[in-house]
């Protein structure tokens, strides 16, 4: 096809709008900050495209090799060639790698409208070009210094003249010239050589130091022999007293023509560093995600009757951290990590009341009362789109405030995006096998080289500090490990099916066939979540949750009981058995076999739950397939025999008792002198005390009093009565606009079509001589004019041009025919729309006829 059919655009707009409807979805789902909200038109959606902002973030999602294209392109001329983007990332020597890489490249930046133009000129987006291009006060990634024609900009005509005639060119007759002489020399590779073969040693070492970066030197007033002579040669040129730089085109001379020390075209493989049998990681895994449920229950059962406060500011303190990893058995950074896990799954919130404190909520017994597959099913997808993160915990944020579980701050938008990256690397490994971590941190680098770096990339790419996206992913090989994702560092059979959903809509990142080294994510951002219906959500959890089933213990109905007032359960209990063993029973010690242990305090904690003797030995009975020792049994009789002699109540507090002589012997006990006890009757003892003070002193001076109602019955307590209202649990923070959905796509490139439509519209001044209205000013006539043009329309059934306002005030401009004008309504047939409404003429700004052509 001729280039007279289709001439070159001259903007990026016009690029835009030679684009078909596919083209312009692929812009769209890459860059949906785009449509957020959907532009009036393609102009709009141009100048939004170019916006810092949204640069930067497209930028953020390039991958390496693609990145390193376009600091070429904004090191190369403005407009560029394909050859000449070609020679500065493959060299004089046409790397066949980068040469067969870089197509596939610069289709993602056009794809991504980052360039634009046909092969002859290409363009960087001018914010795009500003970014990348090398500057004193931001040297380029490249290491490239600014070219002869910028470094030359301040300089007297008369010096370039002296380097002119040094270098062996003919004088001319004014500066621009003598810089473009300048530029050709330096860029003719056997003058270029010719020139540097006469170069003393040091002078070519002192190029050999600047050659790849930072290209800028300190020299003092008087300098050393080899630097006057590259100076006296323009080969270093000076930018600003006592500092020199190496020109653009010295440099890419001596780097033969490379923009880059190491271009990258292929992503770094991911190889198994170790093997397992697939049966050894699903059993692996099984177990981490049994203990994980475990842990969970673990800990809202210690948090059943009131956790720990609420901190002002919002958070769990560090002391209660501490308290819950040492009632956990855990390291603090995962306790932190399973109280925050809880907390996004809805399990655990704050109550809400005078004296916050953190409860487990009503969600927390509906997940107790699912099979415990599901139950893991629930965990491990919230940790797959929770942005919560639970490393974060104990550093610091920006204003150098420190971070608290379950408080503020903790939240980033990367999160979901890594971990899915992360298990997709390993799901394409074979079943069994393991990564080495570091080479699954140098993929994500090389994927998102510029995406949550907390330092500046040096000249040579390195970092100072590790950045978040490389934090993140070692946390998810951790965490993945904890939730029984992954077992031995490979991924199980669950945990690939529970992921299924997200990576078959996730593009390939592997070669396609023998001949195939181009990633494939080239032409997507890896590891891009696409949003997830509720029934896909349902599907994989359901996957999982039949992988993981059969690998589960089956709960046992029965304990083993001891002479030593210690039970052992062999395995996992059954739900109803380990509720009432844990209410009657301290855990001991846990692992494959967990050991409880009866003591009197125990015994009374089953009592004033509403238990019996009877019921005690009775559940005993059924559920030990030993025989019950006698000094268990004696234990229950003799603390069953004691409970609720005492009768605790609001007086403040009283005391009661049918048998005086313990009062008395209370009233005589100088340890019970803090409850400030008073005899008001010889069964009756007063205090200033609240109930639970004087019940917890009672019970420290080793007797067993019971609590009472207003009605003078015993009050019956549980371990699980206190529940949060329902909450919620905390929404993810999206990282950026989500990406749209077909349906949302079709129809903002319907509406932006239909928007250019009625913009690029030919219009038809009603006076000639008045100037063309500007592109994107809405047209402006009375409403006389306007009613008497639409009825003139009516009887030609001409289009015109309108410019409306909607109830909202959001102005658009559209074509349309008018077929009917009463009532002050126009109904017409809108082309923008592609169909017929009804519009109030008081909204139309003004109106104007097409042109004939």
């Amino acid at each position: 096809m001729s280039t007279e059919d289709h001439p070159a655009p001259r903007s990026l707009a016009e690029a835009l709008r030679g684009r078909d409807d596919t083209a312009l979805g692929a812009l769209l789902r890459s860059r949906p900050d785009l449509i957020t909200p959907v532009p009036t038109d393609l102009t709009q959606l141009a100048t939004r495209a170019g916006t810092r902002a949204s640069v930067v973030r497209a930028l953020e999602r390039l991958d390496r090799f693609a990145l390193q294209t376009a600091e070429a392109l904004a090191v190369a001329g403005d407009p560029a060639s394909y050859d000449e983007l070609l020679g500065l990332m493959a060299g004089d020597d046409r790397d066949p790698e980068v040469a067969a890489a870089l197509p596939a490249a610069l289709a993602a930046l056009r794809e991504q409208a980052l360039v634009w133009g046909a092969d002859d000129r290409l363009r960087l987006v001018r914010t795009a070009r500003e970014l990348l291009a090398p500057s004193p006060q931001h040297p380029s990634p490249t290491g490239l210094g600014p070219s002869v024609r910028e470094a030359t900009a301040g300089m007297s005509p008369g010096r370039i003249q002296e380097i002119v005639a040094a270098v062996g060119l003919p004088s001319t007759h004014d500066s621009v010239s003598a810089v473009q002489a300048l530029a050709a020399l330096f860029t003719h590779r056997k003058k270029m050589a010719r020139l540097l073969a006469a170069a003393p040693a040091e002078s070519r070492e002192v190029l050999e130091r600047l050659m790849w970066g930072p290209p800028y030197g300190q020299v003092t007033h008087d300098p050393a022999a080899r630097l006057r002579w590259l100076l006296d040669r323009g080969l270093l040129l000076p930018t600003a007293p006592g500092t020199v730089v190496l020109p653009r085109e010295v440099a890419l001379h001596l780097r033969a023509g490379r923009a880059h020390r190491a271009p990258e075209p292929v992503p770094p493989a991911v190889p198994a560093a170790s093997a397992h049998r697939p049966q050894v990681v699903d059993a692996t895994a099984a177990g981490q995600a049994y203990t994980a449920l475990a842990t969970v229950e673990e800990l809202l059962t210690d948090w059943n009757e009131g956790g720990p406060p609420v901190l002002r500011a919002g958070g769990l303190s560090v002391r209660d951290l501490k308290r819950t990893a040492v009632a956990l058995d855990l390291p603090e950074p995962v306790a932190a990590f399973w109280v925050e896990l809880a907390y996004a799954a809805g399990l655990l919130a704050s109550d809400g009341e005078a004296d916050e404190r953190y409860a487990a909520t009503p969600a927390y017994d509906e997940w107790l009362e699912r099979p415990a597959p599901e139950r893991w099913a629930l965990l491990a997808q919230t940790w797959l789109t929770a942005t919560r993160t639970s490393g974060l915990v104990g550093g610091r944020d920006a204003k150098e405030r420190a971070l608290s579980a379950l408080g503020p701050g903790l939240d980033r938008s990367a999160a979901p995006e890594v971990r899915h990256r992360v298990l997709a690397l390993l799901a394409v490994l074979p079943e069994g096998a393991a990564p080495d971590p570091e080479a699954v941190l140098a993929r994500l680098r090389w994927e998102r080289p510029l995406r949550g770096a907390q330092s500046t990339p040096s000249a040579q790419g390195q970092r100072t500090e590790e950045d978040l996206r490389a934090r993140l992913a070692r946390w998810t090989l951790a965490e993945a490990e904890l939730l029984g994702m992954t077992g031995r560092g490979a991924l199980s059979a669950h945990g690939r099916a529970l992921l299924g959903a997200h990576t078959e809509k996730t593009p390939r990142t592997e070669p396609h066939g023998p001949g195939d080294k181009l990633p494939f994510h080239h032409h997507r951002a890896p590891g891009a979540l696409e949003p997830l219906s509720p029934a896909e959500q349902a599907v994989a959890a359901a996957a999982a949750a039949r992988l993981l089933a059969p690998l589960l213990p089956e709960p046992l109905d029965h304990v083993l009981l001891q002479a030593d007032l210690t039970a052992v359960a062999p395995g996992p209990l059954q739900r109803p058995l380990a509720a009432v063993l844990g209410v009657l029973a301290d855990v001991e010690s846990k692992g494959g076999a967990t050991v409880y242990r009866f003591t009197p305090a125990s015994v009374r904690r089953a009592l004033d739950a509403g238990r019996t003797a009877a019921d005690l030995h009775a559940f005993l009975a059924a559920h030990a397939r030993t025989p019950v020792p006698q000094p268990l049994a004696y234990l229950i009789d003799d603390v069953a025999r004691r409970h609720g002699r005492l009768r605790v109540g609001a007086a403040s507090a009283y005391l009661r008792c049918d048998d005086d002589t313990v009062l008395n012997e209370i009233l005589a006990d100088k340890r019970a002198a803090p409850l400030r006890l008073r005899l008001l009757a010889p069964t009756v003892l007063a205090s200033q005390a609240d109930p639970a003070a004087l019940l917890d002193g009672l019970r420290a001076l080793g007797y067993a009093p019971a609590a009472e109602s207003a009605d003078g019955d015993v009050l019956i307590t549980r371990a699980d009565a206190h529940r949060t209202p329902p909450r919620t649990p905390p929404e993810p923070v999206p990282d950026g606009p989500p990406m749209p959905d077909a349906t949302l796509l079709s129809a903002a490139i319907r509406a932006i079509r239909a928007g250019d439509l009625a913009s690029t519209a030919p219009r038809r001044p009603a006076d000639p001589a008045a100037p063309r209205p500007a592109p994107g000013e809405l047209p402006r006539t009375s409403s006389a004019e306007t009613l008497a043009t639409m009825q003139a329309a009516v009887l030609t059934g001409e289009a015109l041009w309108i410019g409306y306002v909607n109830a909202e005030g959001a102005a658009s401009q559209r074509v349309i025919a008018p077929v009917r004008v009463e009532g002050g309504f126009v109904t017409a047939y809108d082309h923008t729309a592609d169909e017929v409404r009804t519009y109030p003429l008081h909204r139309i700004t003004g109106v104007a006829e097409l042109a004939s052509d």
